[in-house]
């Protein structure tokens, strides 16, 4: 079960990925997300678009990118880049071809959460041009600065600390 957020966005992308010939004895292909589709033709997953030279170039599928709110910051960080950068997540499956699409994100603090799994492909690529004025006007729209607050810690009872209570010693 998910929770939406109020004032989540979430914006249809395509991914195009490549299939090449492995250059090692222990990959017999390479697997690579090559570009992100502001406009996704409505095909099956995994439909070829091209095959040419031993690669071959697949629609991987449709994913949505989701804007919430309370990530403005990280989008801020990423629309400062030189080039913004969209990230594409692939999990292994047992299913041909081998790959799911898994999600598609442009927030880089989600991105490194599948880096961190080992198993996943993560690729970066650059953000698309309506892409990057949708997310531009959200940040716009939603971004609040938040103040940061430094907690207070309790003062310890330093008396305390080196006696054992009654109760204790019994």
């Amino acid at each position: 079960m998910s929770l939406e957020v109020p004032g989540t966005v979430r914006i249809a992308v395509g991914v195009v990925v490549e299939r090449r010939p492995g250059v090692t004895p222990w990959a017999e292909h390479v697997w690579q997300p090559r570009e992100v589709l502001e406009d996704c033709p409505d095909v099956p997953p995994w439909t070829v678009l091209r095959e040419e030279g031993g690669r071959t170039l697949f629609l991987a599928g449709q994913a949505e990118v989701a804007l919430h709110p309370t990530d403005t910051d990280n989008y801020i960080h990423n629309l400062q880049q030189e080039p913004p950068r969209v990230w594409v997540v692939l999990r292994p499956t047992e299913a041909a071809p081998g790959y799911a699409l898994q999600t598609v994100t442009v927030d880089a603090g989600e991105a490194q959460l599948y880096a961190e799994s080992g198993s996943d492909l993560l690729e970066a690529l650059p953000m698309p041009p309506r892409l990057r004025l949708v997310v531009e006007r959200f940040v716009a729209e939603h971004h609040r600065v938040r103040e940061f607050h430094k907690r207070k810690r309790d003062r310890a009872d330093t008396d305390a600390l080196g006696r054992r209570s009654r109760v204790e010693e019994a």
